[in-house]
């Protein structure tokens, strides 16, 4: 080794620019109370290569996120339906801040929850972005809010975007948790329709989309995080769509 005349900043790296320093903090949320609980509906079953992404899912320092809970063995309505309801009956877990749903065939990226928590202050609820299975798989961003009539179609995802939307799934989705106080959000939150409204002919909703047209009523907004990209699992072809 060369020798050499050491001159050191003690400020330190982070000293150097508070600004740049606090606008960082600010965006990741990491000094607020980002308290979460992570429920999973299941058959009872988790590929192994799903459970390996969980596995690296990085959560935020010195912040209280517990789970999954899971349920296991419900129609995935009442599934949410019956976890969320016993959460709230808790005195502890009702004061936790988010619930992060997440499938038992969605493979987040180690980041994705960390990123999800920094739009939270403008979105109620955010998605990473994931799409049905296929090779015709469509991204689960369902309605362009600046449209009218309103609709749930799918909307073509921007590079990195975070991009409001009518509705959204549940693969891998950061709520907050006062949502499910609200008197004004119709119970149950999750229902699978089908069925023919007389007069009115026929009317089908998936569990999610059932949530958020009546989540949207009571004014809240919802957004998919394009930066987080999740892989949806086939485990019957071992592809990652």
């Amino acid at each position: 080794m060369n020798p050499q005349i050491v001159m050191v900043d003690p400020s330190g790296y982070h000293n150097k620019d508070l600004d740049v320093s606090s606008s960082r903090l600010e965006k990741s949320k990491s000094y607020r109370d980002l308290s979460t609980i992570i429920i999973c509906p299941t058959r009872g079953q988790i590929p192994a290569k799903v459970v390996q992404s969980w596995m690296g899912l990085m959560k935020p320092m010195n912040q209280k996120v517990i789970g999954p809970i899971f349920a296991i063995g419900m129609e995935v309505g009442q599934a949410y339906n019956n976890v969320i309801e016993s959460i709230l009956a808790n005195p502890e877990l009702a004061k936790y801040k988010y619930i992060l749903t997440i499938e038992e065939d969605n493979m987040p990226p180690g980041d994705g929850l960390l990123k999800l928590y920094e739009s939270m202050d403008k979105y109620d609820v955010v998605q990473g972005l994931y799409w049905t299975k296929g090779e015709g798989g469509q991204p689960m961003i369902y309605g362009d809010p600046n449209v009218i009539p309103k609709n749930y179609i799918p909307q073509i995802p921007r590079t990195d975007a975070v991009q409001q939307c009518n509705g959204l799934g549940m693969g891998f989705n950061l709520f907050k948790l006062d949502i499910f106080k609200d008197p004004d959000v119709a119970k149950p939150w999750f229902k699978t329709v089908q069925e023919i409204v007389p007069g009115k002919g026929g009317r089908a909703y998936t569990q999610d989309l059932y949530f958020y047209e009546n989540a949207a009523k009571a004014g809240y907004i919802f957004a998919c995080d394009n930066r987080v990209k999740v892989g949806h699992f086939d485990i019957n072809t071992d592809i990652v769509w």
